[in-house]
C-alpha cells in the first residue's frame, strides 16, 4: 500500500514555486527612516533582503516603482469594520436595524476599501452588536475568500450594565457590547478571548445618559483584574477613556493602549508616559463629528475639535507612544489616512506620523512580524509618489500594495 501511493506521488507534478519579486522603487522608508537607493527583495511571503545592492537570484521578478516611495503596509489602530458613517446611518439604527448579515456583507467591502488604501493590518476594536461577527470576518481573510487585511478582533467589547447604548425608556433594547461587573467582568473577558478576541476591550468611562458627559465606569481594581485575566490569556487590553480619571485608572491598572483621552490632562499624560500605557487619539472620529453636525473645516475649530488638539499636543509633550488609529467606520472605510493628515496638521512631524502608523503601531500592539522593512518580517508593503516624510498626503495616493508576498494592487 505505502509503495502503490509513493508510486502514485512521484507521477503527480510538483508544486510550481513562485519566483522572488525585487521591488524597485526610488527610496524606502523602513518603518523608521527614509533611504535613498533602497531596493526589497520578497520570496514568498517574506522579505528576505532590503538595501541599497543586493544579491538578486537571476530568476527574480523585477517591479519598478519609479517616482515613488516603499513603505511598510500602514496598520490601522483603531478600525469598526462592521459600522459604516453615522451620518449616512446612525449609529443607533446600524445596532437596532441592521441585521448581521447585512452588517457582514458591507463589512466585505470596507475590508477591500482599508487594503486597497495600503492598510494591510487593522486593529478592529468592537463589532458593536454584531457578536462576534468580526471573528468571521478574520477567518474569511486569512482563507482567501476575500480580499482584505489582516485582522486583530476584539469581539464585543465590556462595558459596565446600564452605561452603554443603545438606550430605550420603553424596553431593554440589543447593546452594542456585552455588560459585566465586578467578577463578571473576569468571566467576560476569558469568554471573549474564548470567542476569537485577540485584544480585549473595555469602556473605562462613557455617558450614563444622553446629554451626559462622559464618566467613570469601572473601578480600577475591576480593570486590573480584567487586564490580569486578559494577560494570563496573552492578550493585551485597550480601553476606551476620555476623562482624566478613567485613563488614571487604567494606567495604573497596567491596560496597553487607551483609545481617544481627549480630556488627558499634563499629569495624566506624564503618568501615561512613566507606565508606557500607549495612546490611541482617534483625531478623525471628533474631527468627523463635528462636521456631521455642521462644522465646515474652517479655524476657529469647534471647542471638541480643539480639546482633542490640545490633548494630542500634552501627549506628545509627555513623551506618550502615540498609536495612529482614527476610529474609522465613524467615516468612511478607505479614508483611513484622514487620521494621519490630522496628526500633522495637530503638530506631529510627518517621519512620526508615518512611524506611528508602520513601526509604531506594530510595537504597541506586540506585531513583531510587521510595521518595518526588514528581512524576514510579512512583505507587507506599499508604494506611495513622491517622498511622504516631506509630502505627508502622499499616503492618501497608494498606488501598489502587496501583502503576504502578494500584489493585490499594483502601480498603474
Amino acid at each position: 500500500m505505502r509503495r502503490a501511493l509513493a508510486a502514485l506521488l512521484a507521477l503527480l507534478p510538483l508544486p510550481t514555486m513562485a519566483a522572488p519579486v525585487l521591488l524597485v522603487p526610488d527610496r524606502v522608508f523602513d518603518g523608521e527612516a527614509m533611504h535613498e537607493g533602497w531596493q526589497v527583495l520578497v520570496d514568498g511571503t517574506k522579505i528576505v533582503a532590503a538595501g541599497p545592492a543586493l544579491n538578486v537570484p537571476a530568476d527574480a521578478t523585477r517591479i519598478a516603482l519609479p517616482g515613488h516611495s516603499l513603505m511598510p503596509g500602514m496598520i490601522e489602530g483603531h478600525s469598526h469594520l462592521l459600522l459604516h458613517p453615522y451620518d449616512k446611518t446612525p449609529w443607533d439604527d446600524q445596532v437596532l436595524k441592521e441585521s448581521e448579515a447585512y452588517r457582514v456583507a458591507r463589512a466585505t467591502v470596507h475590508a477591500r476599501d482599508t487594503l486597497m488604501a495600503g492598510f494591510t493590518t487593522v486593529r478592529d476594536l468592537g463589532s458593536e452588536g454584531a457578536g462576534t461577527a468580526d471573528v468571521g470576518l478574520k477567518r474569511a481573510i486569512n482563507e482567501g475568500h476575500i480580499p482584505g487585511p489582516r485582522m486583530i478582533v476584539a469581539t464585543r467589547a465590556l462595558v459596565a450594565s446600564g452605561s452603554y447604548a443603545p438606550k430605550n425608556d420603553a424596553w431593554h433594547v440589543p447593546q452594542g457590547a456585552e455588560e459585566a461587573d465586578g467578577p463578571n467582568l473576569v468571566s467576560a473577558v476569558r469568554r471573549q478571548i474564548g470567542a476569537g478576541a485577540d485584544v480585549v476591550k473595555l469602556y473605562g468611562d462613557y455617558r450614563w445618559r444622553p446629554g451626559e458627559g462622559s464618566r467613570p465606569t469601572y473601578s480600577q481594581a475591576e480593570i486590573a483584574a480584567a487586564v490580569a485575566a486578559a494577560h494570563d490569556a496573552g492578550r493585551p487590553v485597550a480601553v476606551h477613556a476620555n476623562t482624566a480619571e478613567a485613563m488614571r485608572r487604567a494606567t495604573m491598572a497596567g491596560v496597553d493602549v487607551i483609545e481617544h483621552g481627549s480630556e488627558g490632562t499634563a499629569d495624566v499624560f506624564a503618568l501615561m508616559a512613566k507606565n508606557k500605557t500607549a495612546l490611541c487619539p482617534t483625531l478623525a472620529a471628533g474631527d468627523a463629528i463635528a462636521r456631521y453636525t455642521g462644522w465646515n473645516g474652517q479655524e476657529p475649530a469647534p471647542p471638541s475639535v480643539q480639546e482633542d488638539r490640545v490633548a494630542f499636543a500634552l501627549a506628545m509633550k509627555a513623551g506618550v507612544p502615540i498609536c495612529m488609529g482614527g476610529d474609522v467606520g465613524v467615516y468612511a472605510h478607505g479614508t483611513n489616512a484622514r487620521e494621519m493628515l490630522l496628526m500633522a496638521k495637530a503638530g506631529m512631524p510627518n517621519r512620526d506620523v508615518l512611524f506611528a502608523a508602520t513601526a509604531g503601531n506594530a510595537r504597541w500592539f506586540g506585531l513583531a512580524d510587521r510595521g518595518r522593512v526588514a528581512a524576514g518580517l510579512f512583505a507587507d508593503l506599499v508604494a506611495v509618489p513622491g517622498n511622504p516624510v516631506a509630502d505627508l498626503n502622499a499616503v492618501t495616493r497608494v498606488g501598489f500594495v502587496m501583502k503576504g508576498g502578494v500584489v493585490v494592487k499594483a502601480a498603474q
